[in-house]
């Protein structure tokens, strides 16, 4: 059986060009050589795995490559490592600055590498000072940790200190597939892109990951099989998520959530990816913004795809009821239902469920009464005679002789309405600034502006006004219903109206009209323009007297109803 060698010393860096993601540290490092402008202290300080000790021997070594005439000469004898986790009391430290005074026999310098020198004890660091800032000409000392913060002030004055960087997804990525071709493995970029992002900035740790999955599914790596190895959840979980929540399928959501909880995910991990999955369905909807997604080509599109289907409104929404969620979720003492609560929330974003009243309704225009979206076939002028007749003639008649006792009526409900505040109190005038507050515009410079035509522009016109149907808003529903709107150049939609009055109303209904219109028609480009043309024909009943005389207009019968049953309007 051949010995295996770990990726991660198998491919480890010997020379400076690679190295992952270090750039502009190692382009430091060679023009220090080159000139001459080397410090005799460094300090090499950054996260785990992101090759602080490997460009620290890459250093040590062609320091001394520069004045030899052979370059495959590795210099092993004038390089000396210490562990400084298992080193770190004073003793150490003095047969240290013991060694350093002995010139080196081969080669120009001895270099000193320090891993992990935060462990060293406090005397140690003390002992340490005069050697590091005064070293022999010969000698250099390279320090490396990953926490900077424990060293003391006195030892990082005396060094020049390079910080590196976690290595970015899509570096990992591209160094991944130059081992995959190596190694004659064959993967997925999204599989590769999973692995980077699984590591979080540490090229050793997607190494290690890379060999894991790899004993696990060959030569060939899927997406799928990364997932199920690194136990992460799929892209396609939280894509499915949403598209149920954007149609606000409450059971299906709930099923779906179950379902990930019964392959062994917390619902905390679950809700926090999907919190992140809503931020990139954000990003993807600016162009300007795009490259802060950090998917694969094949899952961009489906980000790019999805986020045209979820509102921005939708999407802020949301990222704050998942954020809520996860900071809560540690404190709840019911985890799995703060989750399933937030899910049935974020579901209801997008609902209307706003009850239908039923009531007098204030005849509409022609424009609307054909395409209302539950209109029945309208019975005839007889039929309807004929009904009241009917209904009429099967009232129960009272005897003269017998009266019964009338049952008192149930005593009126005050209903919990707010007090209208005094127009000379406090609190008026608050009330005034946050309504002078709610008319501001939003600056909407970045959203899409999807275009449209005026017939679809027309159809959503008229869902606006069976929404306001439904919410009891009959007022500024006649007010919509009196006209048809005009699409003209760059968005903008003229309505005319027969006076200033209705125009003032509409103009406070405004903001929301605006708001229904951008979101269905997703463009935030649409601005309103309301004309007054107090010549045009009056469409719209206000007093009784008038919706009756609409009501003649439309079948002469009511007038035979009237006298038969003695009616007043």
């Amino acid at each position: 059986m051949e010995h295996f060698i770990v990726s991660a010393r198998k491919y480890r860096p010997q020379n400076f060009e690679d190295v992952v993601g270090q750039q502009a540290i190692t382009n430091t490092l060679e023009n220090a050589i080159k000139n001459n402008h080397l410090a005799q202290a460094l300090l090499f300080t950054g996260p785990r795995g992101v090759g602080k000790t490997s460009c620290a021997r890459i250093l040590a070594k062609r320091i001394n490559q520069e004045d030899s005439t052979n370059h495959d000469d590795d210099f092993a004898f004038n390089i000396f490592e210490l562990d400084a986790a298992s080193n770190n009391s004073v003793d150490d430290i003095r047969n240290l600055t013991d060694q350093v005074r002995i010139p080196p026999q081969t080669g120009k310098f001895k270099v000193y590498i320090i891993d992990e020198v935060h462990m060293l004890s406090q005397a140690a660091f003390n002992a340490f000072l005069k050697t590091l800032e005064e070293p022999p000409a010969h000698a250099i000392f390279i320090l490396a940790t990953t926490e900077k913060h424990k060293i003391i002030p006195t030892i990082l004055s005396r060094c020049q200190i390079f910080d590196f960087k976690r290595i970015g997804v899509k570096d990992a990525k591209e160094y991944l597939k130059i081992i995959c071709a190596k190694e004659n493995i064959t993967a997925e970029d999204d599989a590769l892109h999973i692995i980077a992002q699984k590591a979080d900035g540490a090229m050793r740790d997607a190494l290690s990951i890379f060999d894991r999955v790899v004993s696990f599914s060959g030569t060939t790596l899927t997406r799928e099989a990364v997932t199920q190895n690194l136990n992460v959840l799929d892209y396609d979980v939280y894509f499915n998520m949403t598209t149920l929540l954007l149609e606000n399928k409450i059971p299906e959501v709930l099923m779906a959530f179950n379902e990930v909880l019964s392959k062994g995910f917390e619902g905390h991990h679950f809700i926090s990816g999907l919190a992140s999955h809503f931020r990139d369905l954000l990003v993807a909807k600016d162009s300007a913004t795009i490259a802060l997604l950090e998917v694969g080509d094949a899952t961009k599109k489906k980000y790019l795809a999805q986020a045209i289907k979820a509102p921005v409104t939708f999407l802020l929404d949301a990222i704050a009821k998942a954020n809520e969620c996860d900071l809560n979720y540690r404190a709840s003492k019911n985890q799995r239902l703060l989750v399933e609560l937030t899910l049935m929330q974020i579901a209801s974003i997008t609902f209307d469920g706003a009850k239908k009243k039923s009531g007098n309704y204030i005849i509409p225009a022609t424009f609307f009464t054909a395409l209302s979206p539950k209109s029945t076939t309208p019975k005839t002028s007889k039929e309807r005679v004929k009904e009241a007749l009917s209904k009429e003639s099967n009232v129960p008649k009272v005897s003269e002789k017998t009266p019964e006792k009338l049952k008192p009526s149930a005593a009126p409900v005050l209903k919990n309405v707010p007090r209208r505040a005094s127009a000379l109190s406090l609190k008026s005038i608050h009330k005034k600034k946050e309504f002078k507050g709610t008319n501001e515009e939003e600056n909407y410079d970045n959203h899409p502006r999807t275009p449209f035509t005026e017939e679809v522009l027309k159809e959503t016109w008229k869902k606006y006004y069976f929404t306001l149907q439904e919410l009891g808003e009959r007022s500024m529903a006649a007010i919509i219903a009196s006209d048809t709107p005009q699409l003209q150049e760059s968005y903008t939609v003229a309505f005319t109206l027969p006076n200033d009055l209705m125009k003032a109303q509409l103009e406070k209904g405004k903001p929301k009209l605006l708001r229904f219109l951008r979101e269905k028609l997703n463009n935030y480009g649409i601005s309103i323009v309301i004309h007054v043309n107090e010549t045009v024909e009056k469409k719209f009943a206000y007093t009784p007297q008038e919706k009756y005389e609409k009501l003649k207009e439309k079948n002469p019968l009511i007038e035979t109803l009237k006298k038969t049953f003695g009616l007043d309007v």
